[in-house]
């Protein structure tokens, strides 16, 4: 039931589309980092672009394993580990640096929006969560969309629906969000707990190898050849399967979306004295005992992968979170990489749709099949994709808002939500 709500605890900002805050028509690509004029904090728009970059330096590996998608299913895509030689420590240390971090924090700064959207409601007296629950729903159509055209692990899905959970949630009672916040991570816990004692227990009974044989022959056959009306076709005969991350996740992600909600109405994202003491907690607690556990959890082996990347990776996350806003407290005069990061958090919806796309035409059998042609290359043309979607999205974001407002998804957002 919708409810008119009260003055939330925080700060100004101005919310826009589904779960992350809207930009001010025109201002602030290039801007210094603060807050902009219609009181937009500038950190969130930096954040959000090294969390999509981020996210894209975990999901670059899929699209270019064996079987693509289906790899992270049948364990053609290995778990991140430091091989002996020069180029797997590289690999190793890529993938380690992004896996599970990245998407922890692009969560976290979901929450960050919802909290923005509900200040935003309360402030213009309006109902909650109202009109929201249509912004949340657009955004699991656009995920759906996503999914069967694009990539199968699409995280906008999973989003929208715990937007419309945790909007609710925040029309309860402080002390009642609280208990909610740990009980989504206590749920979380003992739900990885016995995933991970089943992993274990399946290597010891010889389990395994469910990426060998014909069918996996088949598969990868598919991403290397196949037409992209059969890889549409195939995601939706397995869409139960390539949809286990958010339902395997849904508790983190509450527990998630909770804590961005915290950390904003605490002013972590705010550009003054206690905003610098709360992110160089973040960063100090973050980094000092999720990196730890981390690496704890990579050392003990394949059995434990599912801690390291939904157990360790959002503590990193908060680390990251803290670590870059300290950067970004140094900067005193924003340069082209301040400004590309802010321009791809702006459009941050249409960055991580385009960025997918790309890696699709770029591995994929329809477009130049990389992943086939240079399936024995080593991780060295992975990461080179990797920097140029990169630099693609740097220089488009930026020339794109130089013209417009929002980026193409989020225009469209708006015109129909308007409607």
């Amino acid at each position: 039931m919708a409810e008119t709500v009260g003055t939330a605890p925080g700060t100004a900002g101005t919310a826009g589309g589904a779960g992350v805050p809207e930009a001010p028509g025109g201002s602030g690509a290039d801007g210094v980092v603060g807050v902009g004029p219609a009181g937009r904090l500038a950190l969130l728009d930096v954040l959000r672009g090294v969390a999509i970059l981020g996210t894209l330096m975990t999901n670059v590996w899929i699209f270019a394993a064996p079987g693509a998608e289906w790899g992270v299913v049948s364990g053609n895509l290995t778990a991140a580990s430091f091989g002996a030689s020069w180029a797997g420590a590289v690999e190793g240390a890529f993938r380690f640096v992004a896996d599970g971090k990245f998407l922890s924090m692009l969560t976290i700064l979901f929450g960050v929006g919802l909290a923005i959207q509900f200040q935003s409601a309360a402030k213009r007296g309006r109902t909650w969560p109202g009109r929201y629950k249509w912004r949340a729903l657009f955004l699991f159509a656009e995920g759906t969309v996503h999914f069967v055209l694009v990539f199968a692990w699409d995280v906008l899905m999973g989003y929208a629906v715990v937007a419309l959970l945790v909007a609710w949630q925040l029309t309860r009672t402080a002390r009642t969000r609280r208990v909610l916040m740990w009980v989504a991570g206590g749920v979380h816990l003992v739900l990885l707990g016995l995933l991970t004692v089943a992993a274990a227990a399946g290597s010891a009974g010889g389990g395994g190898g469910a990426g060998s044989g014909g069918a996996g022959a088949r598969v990868v056959a598919l991403y290397a050849e196949g037409s992209y009306a059969e890889q549409i076709a195939f995601r939706l005969q397995n869409a139960i399967a390539l949809r286990l991350e958010p339902v395997i996740s849904f508790a983190l992600l509450v527990f998630l979306f909770h804590l961005g909600v915290r950390l904003y109405r605490a002013g972590a994202f705010r550009p003054d004295a206690d905003g610098r003491r709360i992110r160089r907690r973040m960063c100090g607690w973050g980094l000092g005992v999720g990196v730890p556990l981390n690496v704890a959890a990579v050392a003990a082996g394949a059995d434990w992968a599912l801690v390291a990347r939904y157990g360790a990776a959002p503590v990193v996350a908060v680390g990251y979170l803290g670590l870059v806003g300290l950067i970004v407290d140094r900067v005193r005069r924003p340069g082209p990489l301040t400004a590309g990061l802010t321009a791809i958090g702006r459009t941050a919806l249409s960055c991580y749709v385009l960025q997918n796309a790309l890696c699709v035409l770029a591995c994929y059998g329809i477009g130049l099949g990389l992943a086939a042609r240079w399936a024995d290359a080593g991780p060295w043309w992975v990461i080179g994709l990797w920097a140029t979607v990169c630099l693609v999205l740097f220089t488009g974001a930026r020339l794109w808002l130089r013209r417009f407002s929002y980026g193409p998804l989020e225009s469209v957002q708006k015109r129909l939500l308007r409607s």
